[in-house]
């Protein structure tokens, strides 16, 4: 919710974090920046026919094979008017019968009531009429796999250009077929050589449609604020920060690579003991425990239902870990007692760091 309306009224997330008094460090090198803009180029260079060889090999090897493609111009004033230039090179394309690789188009998707426009790497459609999104990434696929993290990011990524996609062919008669198999175009091994994977994206596209579904209108987080609510990064530190938390946000690691507001985000969630800041998976895994100090209390017996299975974990992990301790600990320098890695162990949660629940 924090960021729909942050992003929606337009704020400078990263002048916001700055005075907050938690700048981000979000954001892409200059030196990573440099080198994805030169592959991508190296990609699409001679009007993409490399691009189109590998579409073809991994995605159609049934069509036609691409001598040439045509490159329409997408150029046009603002985002609306390159989206709708997009629309049309589209509709264009998709009766032509020849490959037409779209480079840079512009996507409209509409989110809790507001248009967000997308620029994926490139669109490609087939002579068959039908579309496929390709991403273009500088992560290297070494011995034909690739990092399964970045691997999964694109997906997710590409699944949102998808459902863009299929915006805009939900209002051609005939609909065309956008393909759910996307092109992931990465670096072979440590070259500047591309060479691609076809990703099946149904599953994340599935997942992104249901969160849109999901999500609550910028209006109506809007008319929940208080009145007068400002995010101007020139009011007072406290004022501003009165602003930022009168919006919910629920803060995990992810967000680290995603929002420019994560430290702030991720300072308050430890302040608040929250178990969400130690990854989604470990609030998947404590059910009804919310906060770090429910969690050792129920470790410990001190609350907490024997008969939620959570809780039993808890106490059992706890019961197997100081048997343990008290078994292979006693008489080693240094140790104080079955308590003191205890001890580590609670600060560790109280100070937000990463660990694995115990099963």
């Amino acid at each position: 919710m924090r960021r729909a309306i942050l992003d929606g009224a337009g704020v400078d997330k990263a002048t916001l974090a700055s005075a907050l008094g938690a700048p981000s460090a979000f954001g892409q090198s200059q030196f990573a920046f440099m080198r994805g803009n030169a592959f991508e180029a190296r990609v699409k260079a001679d009007g993409g026919a490399e691009l189109l060889r590998l579409v073809h090999q991994k995605l159609d090897p049934g069509a036609e094979p691409p001598q040439e493609a045509h490159v329409p111009d997408l150029t046009a004033v603002g985002p609306e008017g390159r989206a709708a230039r997009t629309a049309l090179a589209l509709r264009e394309a998709t009766g032509a019968g020849t490959w037409t690789l779209l480079d840079h188009p512009m996507l409209a998707l509409d989110v809790a009531g507001s248009p967000a426009f997308l620029e994926p790497d490139a669109v490609v459609v087939h002579p068959d009429g039908s579309w496929t999104v390709v991403e273009i990434k500088s992560f290297p696929m070494l011995d034909g796999s690739a990092d399964p993290s970045k691997v999964g990011a694109a997906a997710r990524q590409a699944a949102v250009y998808v459902l863009a996609l299929e915006d805009v062919a939900v209002h051609m008669d005939p609909a065309p077929r956008v393909r759910h198999r996307v092109l992931l175009v990465c670096p072979k091994d440590f070259s500047n050589l591309p060479t691609a994977a076809a990703v099946d994206v149904r599953k994340q596209r599935a997942v992104t449609a249901r969160q849109l579904t999901r999500l609550t209108r910028i209006e109506d987080i809007a008319d929940a604020l208080p009145e007068g609510v400002c995010f101007s990064p020139e009011l007072p530190a406290e004022e501003l920060t009165a602003a930022v938390e009168a919006v919910p946000a629920t803060y995990a690691p992810e967000c680290l690579t995603a929002c420019e507001l994560a430290f702030h985000c991720r300072e308050r969630s430890r302040a608040a003991g929250a178990v969400t800041s130690l990854g989604r998976s470990v609030r998947a895994e404590l059910g009804g425990l919310t906060t770090v100090e429910d969690v050792l209390a129920a470790a410990h017996g001190e609350v907490g239902d024997p008969d939620d299975p959570a809780v039993a974990a808890l106490r059992r992990a706890a019961a197997l870990r100081a048997e343990a301790l008290a078994s292979a600990g006693r008489g080693t320098p240094g140790d104080t007692g079955p308590e003191a890695p205890s001890s580590v162990h609670q600060g560790a949660l109280r100070a937000g760091q990463e660990v694995t629940p115990c099963r």
